[in-house]
Protein backbone atom coordinates (compact mmCIF):
# COMPACT_ATOMS: atom_id res chain seq x y z
CA UNK A 1 0.00 0.00 0.00
CA UNK A 2 2.65 2.60 1.01
CA UNK A 3 4.83 1.50 -2.04
CA UNK A 4 1.44 2.29 -4.34
CA UNK A 5 1.11 5.67 -2.67
CA UNK A 6 4.61 6.66 -3.55
CA UNK A 7 4.60 5.66 -6.79
CA UNK A 8 1.54 7.67 -7.32
CA UNK A 9 3.18 10.30 -5.54
CA UNK A 10 6.11 10.37 -8.21
CA UNK A 11 3.85 10.24 -11.07
CA UNK A 12 1.83 13.30 -9.48
CA UNK A 13 4.93 15.25 -9.33
CA UNK A 14 6.44 14.32 -12.91
CA UNK A 15 3.16 15.83 -14.25
CA UNK A 16 3.38 18.82 -12.09
CA UNK A 17 6.95 19.70 -13.10
CA UNK A 18 5.36 18.93 -17.04
CA UNK A 19 2.89 21.18 -16.75
CA UNK A 20 4.85 24.38 -15.45
CA UNK A 21 7.34 23.46 -18.57
CA UNK A 22 4.67 23.94 -20.79
CA UNK A 23 3.08 26.86 -19.11
CA UNK A 24 5.42 28.83 -16.83
CA UNK A 25 3.38 28.39 -13.98
CA UNK A 26 1.39 26.42 -11.92
CA UNK A 27 -1.68 27.15 -9.40
CA UNK A 28 -2.30 25.23 -6.73
CA UNK A 29 -5.86 25.13 -6.93
CA UNK A 30 -5.94 24.19 -10.59
CA UNK A 31 -3.42 21.31 -9.72
CA UNK A 32 -5.15 19.81 -6.33
CA UNK A 33 -8.36 19.55 -8.74
CA UNK A 34 -6.89 17.75 -11.55
CA UNK A 35 -5.37 15.25 -9.29
CA UNK A 36 -7.90 15.23 -7.47
CA UNK A 37 -6.21 15.52 -3.96
CA UNK A 38 -6.24 18.39 -1.60
CA UNK A 39 -4.23 21.87 -1.67
CA UNK A 40 -1.98 20.54 1.18
CA UNK A 41 -0.73 17.22 -0.46
CA UNK A 42 -0.13 19.96 -3.54
CA UNK A 43 1.58 22.27 -1.50
CA UNK A 44 3.66 19.74 0.16
CA UNK A 45 4.80 18.45 -3.26
CA UNK A 46 5.56 22.15 -4.55
CA UNK A 47 7.61 22.16 -1.74
CA UNK A 48 9.38 19.05 -2.04
CA UNK A 49 10.16 20.56 -5.63
CA UNK A 50 11.28 23.29 -4.50
CA UNK A 51 13.81 21.93 -2.10
CA UNK A 52 15.14 20.02 -5.49
CA UNK A 53 15.68 23.45 -6.89
CA UNK A 54 12.85 21.92 -10.06
CA UNK A 55 10.68 25.18 -9.44
CA UNK A 56 10.31 28.20 -7.32
CA UNK A 57 7.47 28.73 -5.08
CA UNK A 58 4.91 31.72 -5.77
CA UNK A 59 1.86 32.99 -4.16
CA UNK A 60 -0.67 30.77 -4.98
CA UNK A 61 1.25 27.98 -6.80
CA UNK A 62 4.87 27.81 -8.57
CA UNK A 63 6.90 29.52 -11.46
CA UNK A 64 9.51 27.34 -13.72
CA UNK A 65 13.00 27.78 -11.43
CA UNK A 66 14.46 28.82 -15.24
CA UNK A 67 12.74 32.30 -14.07
CA UNK A 68 15.35 32.42 -10.88
CA UNK A 69 18.37 33.72 -12.20
CA UNK A 70 19.51 34.65 -15.76
CA UNK A 71 16.35 34.24 -17.54
CA UNK A 72 15.30 37.07 -20.23
CA UNK A 73 12.26 35.78 -21.07
CA UNK A 74 10.33 37.62 -23.69
CA UNK A 75 7.68 40.34 -23.27
CA UNK A 76 4.82 38.18 -24.70
CA UNK A 77 5.99 35.31 -22.07
CA UNK A 78 5.98 37.74 -18.95
CA UNK A 79 2.58 38.68 -19.68
CA UNK A 80 1.27 35.39 -18.89
CA UNK A 81 1.79 35.91 -15.31
CA UNK A 82 0.60 36.98 -12.44
CA UNK A 83 -1.82 39.23 -14.60
CA UNK A 84 -4.72 39.58 -11.67
CA UNK A 85 -1.17 41.02 -9.30
CA UNK A 86 -0.07 43.16 -11.99
CA UNK A 87 -3.10 44.76 -12.86
CA UNK A 88 -4.08 46.21 -9.05
CA UNK A 89 -0.18 47.05 -9.47
CA UNK A 90 -0.58 49.29 -12.09
CA UNK A 91 -4.16 50.66 -10.95
CA UNK A 92 -2.32 51.40 -7.48
CA UNK A 93 0.92 52.73 -9.36
CA UNK A 94 -0.93 55.28 -11.56
CA UNK A 95 -3.11 56.80 -8.64
CA UNK A 96 0.36 58.13 -7.59
CA UNK A 97 0.71 59.83 -11.47
CA UNK A 98 -0.18 63.87 -10.78
CA UNK A 99 -0.88 66.31 -13.56
CA UNK A 100 1.64 68.68 -15.34
CA UNK A 101 4.45 66.04 -13.84
CA UNK A 102 7.07 64.48 -16.30
CA UNK A 103 7.37 60.59 -15.31
CA UNK A 104 9.72 57.47 -17.04
CA UNK A 105 7.69 54.00 -17.74
CA UNK A 106 10.28 51.33 -17.92
CA UNK A 107 9.94 48.76 -20.09
CA UNK A 108 8.08 45.92 -18.67
CA UNK A 109 4.51 44.16 -18.30
CA UNK A 110 3.72 46.01 -14.73
CA UNK A 111 4.64 48.80 -16.12
CA UNK A 112 2.67 48.43 -19.39
CA UNK A 113 -0.66 48.60 -16.64
CA UNK A 114 -0.04 51.77 -15.71
CA UNK A 115 -0.53 52.95 -18.76
CA UNK A 116 -3.56 51.14 -19.25
CA UNK A 117 -5.06 52.97 -15.92
CA UNK A 118 -4.04 56.52 -16.41
CA UNK A 119 -8.06 57.32 -16.49
CA UNK A 120 -8.56 60.98 -17.81
CA UNK A 121 -5.31 62.85 -16.76
CA UNK A 122 -4.92 65.72 -18.94
CA UNK A 123 -1.46 67.01 -18.50
CA UNK A 124 1.60 65.00 -18.52
CA UNK A 125 5.15 64.03 -20.16
CA UNK A 126 6.44 60.48 -20.35
CA UNK A 127 9.78 59.63 -21.23
CA UNK A 128 9.82 55.40 -21.94
CA UNK A 129 12.10 53.60 -23.59
CA UNK A 130 9.52 50.66 -24.58
CA UNK A 131 7.99 50.44 -27.64
CA UNK A 132 4.74 48.67 -26.33
CA UNK A 133 4.50 51.30 -23.98
CA UNK A 134 4.62 54.17 -26.22
CA UNK A 135 2.33 52.15 -28.34
CA UNK A 136 -0.47 52.42 -25.68
CA UNK A 137 0.07 56.29 -25.10
CA UNK A 138 -0.79 56.92 -28.59
CA UNK A 139 -4.74 56.37 -26.91
CA UNK A 140 -3.95 59.69 -25.18
CA UNK A 141 -3.34 62.66 -27.67
CA UNK A 142 -2.72 64.84 -24.46
CA UNK A 143 0.10 63.22 -23.26
CA UNK A 144 3.26 64.39 -24.84
CA UNK A 145 5.94 61.04 -25.02
CA UNK A 146 9.45 61.33 -25.56
CA UNK A 147 11.67 58.24 -27.02
CA UNK A 148 15.06 58.09 -26.08
CA UNK A 149 15.95 55.97 -28.99
CA UNK A 150 18.48 53.41 -29.02
CA UNK A 151 18.67 49.58 -30.22
CA UNK A 152 15.80 47.65 -30.54
CA UNK A 153 16.09 44.71 -27.82
CA UNK A 154 13.49 41.95 -28.69
CA UNK A 155 12.40 40.42 -25.62
CA UNK A 156 11.55 43.48 -23.59
CA UNK A 157 10.21 45.90 -26.74
CA UNK A 158 12.72 48.10 -25.13
CA UNK A 159 15.32 50.53 -26.85
CA UNK A 160 18.49 50.74 -24.79
CA UNK A 161 22.64 50.94 -25.42
CA UNK A 162 24.77 54.30 -25.78
CA UNK A 163 22.07 56.53 -27.69
CA UNK A 164 19.15 55.87 -25.17
CA UNK A 165 21.60 56.69 -22.23
CA UNK A 166 23.04 59.77 -23.46
CA UNK A 167 19.58 61.00 -24.83
CA UNK A 168 18.07 60.33 -20.96
CA UNK A 169 20.64 62.31 -19.43
CA UNK A 170 19.57 65.58 -20.57
CA UNK A 171 16.25 64.99 -18.64
CA UNK A 172 15.44 65.62 -14.92
CA UNK A 173 12.02 63.96 -13.88
CA UNK A 174 9.45 64.42 -11.04
CA UNK A 175 9.05 59.93 -10.85
CA UNK A 176 10.92 56.91 -12.13
CA UNK A 177 8.61 54.13 -12.17
CA UNK A 178 10.82 50.73 -12.32
CA UNK A 179 9.58 47.34 -13.01
CA UNK A 180 12.39 44.30 -11.87
CA UNK A 181 12.79 40.71 -12.65
CA UNK A 182 14.55 40.11 -9.27
CA UNK A 183 14.25 41.77 -5.63
CA UNK A 184 16.69 40.88 -3.01
CA UNK A 185 15.66 43.51 -0.26
CA UNK A 186 19.05 42.86 1.50
CA UNK A 187 20.85 44.17 -1.29
CA UNK A 188 18.48 45.38 -3.89
CA UNK A 189 17.09 44.67 -7.90
CA UNK A 190 18.40 42.93 -10.33
CA UNK A 191 17.43 42.14 -14.00
CA UNK A 192 18.93 39.24 -16.46
CA UNK A 193 20.28 41.91 -19.02
CA UNK A 194 23.28 44.23 -18.93
CA UNK A 195 22.12 46.85 -20.82
CA UNK A 196 18.79 47.07 -19.30
CA UNK A 197 20.52 47.29 -16.07
CA UNK A 198 22.79 50.63 -17.27
CA UNK A 199 20.02 52.22 -18.75
CA UNK A 200 18.00 51.36 -15.52
CA UNK A 201 20.77 53.24 -12.95
CA UNK A 202 20.80 56.37 -15.68
CA UNK A 203 16.97 56.77 -14.96
CA UNK A 204 17.55 55.92 -11.45
CA UNK A 205 20.12 59.21 -11.22
CA UNK A 206 17.87 61.82 -13.38
CA UNK A 207 14.79 60.79 -11.02
CA UNK A 208 13.69 62.79 -7.99
CA UNK A 209 11.78 59.54 -6.69
CA UNK A 210 11.78 55.96 -7.72
CA UNK A 211 8.87 53.72 -7.56
CA UNK A 212 9.44 49.96 -7.93
CA UNK A 213 6.70 48.22 -9.17
CA UNK A 214 6.80 44.34 -8.78
CA UNK A 215 4.35 41.36 -8.05
CA UNK A 216 5.95 39.51 -5.08
CA UNK A 217 6.50 36.55 -6.90
CA UNK A 218 10.15 38.27 -7.95
CA UNK A 219 11.14 38.60 -3.82
CA UNK A 220 13.94 36.64 -2.75
CA UNK A 221 15.03 35.93 -6.29
CA UNK A 222 18.16 37.59 -8.55
CA UNK A 223 19.00 37.69 -11.47
CA UNK A 224 22.42 38.43 -13.80
CA UNK A 225 22.90 42.16 -13.66
CA UNK A 226 22.63 44.51 -10.34
CA UNK A 227 20.68 47.62 -10.59
CA UNK A 228 20.82 49.30 -7.27
CA UNK A 229 20.67 48.88 -3.93
CA UNK A 230 17.06 49.56 -1.97
CA UNK A 231 18.65 53.04 -0.44
CA UNK A 232 17.65 54.52 -4.27
CA UNK A 233 13.65 53.92 -3.42
CA UNK A 234 11.13 55.46 -2.27
CA UNK A 235 8.05 53.71 -2.65
CA UNK A 236 7.45 49.87 -3.79
CA UNK A 237 4.29 48.93 -5.14
CA UNK A 238 3.30 45.31 -4.88
CA UNK A 239 0.99 42.53 -3.81
CA UNK A 240 -0.35 41.17 -0.44
CA UNK A 241 1.95 37.88 -1.33
CA UNK A 242 5.01 40.24 -0.30
CA UNK A 243 6.84 38.33 2.23
CA UNK A 244 6.50 39.47 6.13
CA UNK A 245 10.21 40.25 6.52
CA UNK A 246 10.36 41.96 3.36
CA UNK A 247 7.77 44.45 4.09
CA UNK A 248 9.79 44.74 7.34
CA UNK A 249 12.74 45.14 6.00
CA UNK A 250 11.36 47.37 3.71
CA UNK A 251 9.92 49.41 5.77
CA UNK A 252 12.06 49.54 8.18
CA UNK A 253 14.51 51.09 5.63
CA UNK A 254 12.01 54.23 5.62
CA UNK A 255 10.93 52.61 1.84
CA UNK A 256 6.52 52.86 1.73
CA UNK A 257 4.95 49.55 0.78
CA UNK A 258 1.60 50.23 -1.16
CA UNK A 259 -0.43 46.78 -0.95
CA UNK A 260 -2.64 46.69 -4.38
Amino acid sequence: MAERKERFTVSRRKKILERIQETGEVLVTGLSKEFDVSEVTIRNDLEHLERKNLLIRARGGAIHSENHVGIDQRLTEKNKLHTHEKMAIGKKAASLIQEGETIIVDSGSTTTEIIKHLGGIRQLNVITNALNIANLLMAHPQINVIIPGGYLRQNSMSLVGPLAENNLRSFYVDKLFLSTDGFDTRQGIYTPNIDEAHLNSIMISISKEVILVTDSSKFKRKSLAFICNIDKIKTVVTDAGIPEDDKKRLEDAGIDVLIA
